[in-house]
């Protein structure tokens, strides 16, 4: 018996090993057959290292004696001295020299020439020139830039003899994948690194459509423009941004998808510059409050706060209140959904639009028209808060929603610039620590609609209130305007919360 054990205790020991063994190798018993997939990207790398460009490109100059910038050295490094001695014997002085950006690109189309980068890397620039990974330096044109996406498209003489990617799809991508970055970090072209995917749709506040894939693949600065590679060697993505304290890698790197780019890259190629479909609408995030005051479900959709007048939302039937679910077949998830989808359709093409109103689906039939028109002509509506606030003015107070209203006179009208066809009532106080404070209400606020319905007197608001509270609604739901920016704003009416 005791030898049974013992060969027991031996045979478990052995085993722990093997899988610490396994573990410190990066190899699981399970899944001995894809260690493969771990080996070298020699072969990967000699191949796609063509494709790759370094672009550097030179601003204006707007400050005749504006030193520029130089890389700093290491304390006790030789050039340091050597550069001290200079500036000494130049007593301080350098001649005015436009600064330089330093980028990567690729290679999209060998036959026409056409080169991908991001926007910021050739912004204003005098000139761009584009060196291959042979050392061949060319100058190239720009063709058109996107600054909502950062993405730019060069040319370059289509004699030279190129090579070009193969796109990859985006959309197949999932964390963990691995993948590869090749640019020109700091200037130092060919730089190949990879990594992984660490995180998908990541918004960091870029611009409107952010959708980014978040990779620990090292990306520094001089890496914008360039691509991301999935393990079959096709684009996936174009490193655009880091986060970095130190402003080196910190293994938090963004790239745009190539499924979002593509459209905008050919967008950029026949035209010179973005068609982007429009809706005209202002939208805001459905909350869990929004979404039981209208009878929804979920919080869920794109809520529109208003419209831009004579636009194809307004033309259709869409208004104030409804909440967008779905544009053109496709499920609008959450609020920023819906602007990445309806700049991807197509400029004048007919969509379904369906609609939550009055606690039930509607479709509506869109047209959609083009957003850098709308832009031009001044179609898209403005924001903007009033300056300054006046002394609070007498008014009735709402009990549990912390705020103070009272009908429109005169004086608001001027004070506020309220419009003459405005019709509502004003918020003449808000309580401090109370939730319509927290949520950014302030005196001068107009509300036109509670629980959708028009409110014109004090009257009416208390009348609604008070069905609200008969139906057992946990809130109301208020349409405010401030000057030109309109939004719907949720506020608790329980007794639970005003307890709380």
């Amino acid at each position: 018996m005791q030898k049974s054990l013992n060969r027991s205790l031996q045979y478990t020991i052995g085993m722990a090993f093997v899988v610490i063994a396994l573990a410190l190798t990066g190899l699981q018993p399970s899944a001995a057959n894809a260690s493969s997939t771990l080996g070298s990207f020699a072969d990967l790398a000699e191949k796609l290292i063509p494709t790759v460009v370094n672009i550097s490109s030179r601003q204006k100059v707007e400050e005749v004696n504006t030193m520029p910038e130089m890389h700093t050295f290491p304390p006790g490094s030789p050039f340091e001295d050597f550069f001290e001695d200079f500036l000494d014997r130049q007593g301080q002085q350098a001649p005015a020299m436009p600064p330089a950006s330093l980028g990567s690109g690729f290679v999209i189309d060998a036959e026409n020439g056409y080169i991908v980068t991001n926007s910021h890397v050739v912004r204003n620039a005098e000139d761009i020139r584009v060196t291959f990974y042979d050392d061949q330096t060319v100058d190239a044109t720009l063709i058109g830039h996107d600054s909502k996406t950062d993405i730019a498209v060069l040319k370059v003489d289509s004699s030279i003899d190129l090579s070009a990617i193969s796109y990859g799809n985006s959309d197949k991508m999932r964390v963990g994948d691995w993948v590869i970055a090749i640019g020109n970090p700091f200037g130092l072209g060919g730089t190949v690194t990879a990594g992984i995917i660490s995180a998908q749709q990541r918004n960091i506040n870029a611009g409107p459509y952010d959708d980014f894939i978040q990779t620990d693949a090292s990306i520094n600065r001089g890496n914008s423009g360039g691509p991301m590679f999935d393990t079959d060697g096709n684009v996936i993505g174009i490193n655009t941004a880091i986060f970095s304290p130190s402003g080196g890698s910190v293994g938090i790197g963004f790239a745009v998808p190539i499924n979002l780019a593509k459209p905008v890259i050919d967008q950029l190629i026949e035209f010179g510059h973005t068609r982007r479909g429009w809706l005209g609408v202002r939208i805001q995030s459905v909350s869990d409050e929004i979404a039981e005051s209208l009878g929804l479900d979920s919080a869920h959709g794109a809520l529109v706060a208003s419209l831009s007048a004579k636009g194809p939302a307004e033309k259709s039937g869409v208004k104030a209140g409804d909440i967008i679910l779905s544009f053109d077949g496709k499920d609008i998830d959450e609020m920023r959904d819906l602007p990445r989808i309806v700049a991807e359709t197509k400029v004048g093409s007919s969509v379904d639009v369906v609609i939550w109103r009055g606690e039930e689906e509607i479709t509506k039939k869109v047209v959609l028209g083009e957003l850098e028109k709308a832009e031009e002509t001044g179609l898209l509506a403005s924001e903007s808060t009033p300056d300054d606030t006046p002394e609070n003015t007498p008014g009735t107070k709402v009990e549990r929603v912390g705020i103070t209203i009272k009908a429109i006179d005169k004086q608001e009208r001027d004070i506020y610039a309220i419009r003459d066809s405005l019709d509502g009532i004003i918020i003449s106080d808000v309580e401090d620590e109370s939730e319509a404070a927290e949520k950014g209400l302030i005196a001068g606020d107009v509300i036109s609609e509670i629980n959708q319905k028009p409110v014109t007197s004090v009257t009416e608001f208390q009348e609604t209130l008070s069905a609200a509270k008969e139906a057992k609604r946990s809130s109301i739901l208020l349409l405010v305007h401030r000057e030109d920016n309109t939004r719907f704003v949720a506020l608790g009416i329980s007794e639970e919360q005003e307890q709380e």
